[in-house]
């Protein structure tokens, strides 16, 4: 795909397996809460490496992220989009859709491919999209780069500038992808953390707190009880 187009449209396939009920009751409760009279739905963009050394957890994490969206109800006035990269230069994005249905398909069928890390393509794509209309909040789950990691901090601080703040979630304990994600959160006013993939309510409760702040923002998140959504809020309120 050309570097000029950071993301082709994708179509959703058919679903795969279940989603989680302990996964589908923390997004049906982020749903509750969200705005019901909003003027405009709040919008959540998705970006996830798909790259092949996530293969050894891809199962989990496509569990939970898929039945994150899934569950989303359609009066949740919470608009979600999937990107992802992976193989030689395949980058691709999904149509904004309130009801999530499809991306929670889409991600199911998603396979590793061997391939370098496009963060880049990611962090444009997220820029390109809020400049048409506002995204509450961008989320990244990976777990390495491969780019120039200067590169990258200049294009999560062009997003930090514009008011989106990009939640980052690294899978695994490389210390220098942990100090670069970090970079990218305080940059761009987000958050980072980490989760155990041998602990996939870490990664429930995380995706649960960023779509409860794009939902409803800081006071949507602060009704949140879990460990995840009181970090995160610490981090935001600190920039």
């Amino acid at each position: 795909m050309s570097e000029r187009n950071p993301a082709r449209r994708a179509d959703a396939v058919t679903p795969k397996g279940e989603v989680r009920d302990e996964v589908s009751a923390f997004v049906r409760k982020v749903g509750l809460m969200a705005r019901p009279n909003a003027a405009e739905d709040g919008r959540l963009l998705f970006g996830m490496d798909a790259t092949m050394s996530r293969q050894p957890t891809w199962d989990m994490a496509i569990s939970l992220q898929a039945g994150m969206f899934e569950a989303i109800p359609r009066d949740s006035h919470l608009q979600v989009q999937l990107i992802y990269f992976r193989g030689l230069g395949e980058c691709r994005a999904s149509k904004w859709v309130l009801d999530a249905t499809a991306l929670a398909r889409l991600m199911s069928t998603i396979s590793c491919q061997g391939g370098n890390t496009q963060i880049g393509r990611i962090f444009s794509h997220a820029r390109d999209e809020h400049r048409k209309r506002r995204i509450n909040a961008a989320v990244y789950v990976g777990d390495a780069i491969e780019e120039n990691v200067d590169a990258l901090c200049a294009q999560a601080g062009e997003l930090g500038a514009m008011g989106l703040p990009l939640f980052v979630f690294q899978e695994g304990h490389d210390s220098r992808v942990e100090a670069a994600f970090r970079e990218f959160a305080r940059l761009s006013t987000g958050a980072y953390a980490r989760f155990d993939s041998s602990a996939p309510q870490q990664l429930a409760d995380l995706l649960k707190a960023v779509a409860a702040y794009a939902s409803g923002g800081r006071a949507h998140l602060k009704l949140q009880s879990s460990g995840a959504a009181r970090a995160l809020l610490t981090q935001i309120e600190k920039r």
